[in-house]
This record gives structure tokens, C-alpha cells and sequence, in this order.
């Protein structure tokens, strides 16, 4: 039962976010071959001033054997 936390800049809208929650839901039943009803998606607001601390360091410098997939930029702690 696949349940995902998703971090994002705040900004987004309800209906964004659904579509964001539907992609991975759908990613998800053909990737980890489960049910759509096993799936659950919650979404968290983060603001761009907290991200290094609330996201960035405990999250992906402190966690590294989690990450699949490595971010891009460079927040500049």
C-alpha cells in the first residue's frame, strides 16, 4: 500500500495539486503493480524561505539511501 508525501513550494492551486496527485497515483499502479485503491497521496505546502531546513536537510542530505532520484539545483546552504 503505497502511501507518498509530496513536498512543494507553496503556490500551488487544489486543482493542480489533484492533477499532481492523480499522475502519481497512476505512476504508481503500473510501476509498484498495485490497485489504484492502495494508493494514497498527501501533498504538503512548503515556503520557499523554509525549504533548506524543512525540506532540504532532513529530507535529502539526511536521508540519501531514500533518494532514487536526486534534485537538480543547489539551494545554497
Amino acid at each position: 500500500m503505497p502511501h507518498v508525501i509530496i513536498k512543494l513550494q507553496s503556490g500551488r492551486s487544489a486543482a493542480q495539486k489533484t492533477r499532481i496527485a492523480n499522475a502519481v497515483t497512476r505512476a504508481l499502479v503500473v510501476s509498484a503493480e498495485c490497485t489504484e485503491d492502495a494508493v494514497s497521496v498527501g501533498i504538503e505546502d512548503v515556503e520557499q524561505k523554509d525549504w533548506g531546513e524543512t525540506v532540504y536537510r532532513p529530507d535529502i542530505l539526511g536521508k540519501t539511501n531514500t533518494i532514487y532520484k536526486q534534485p537538480g539545483y543547489d539551494p545554497g546552504l
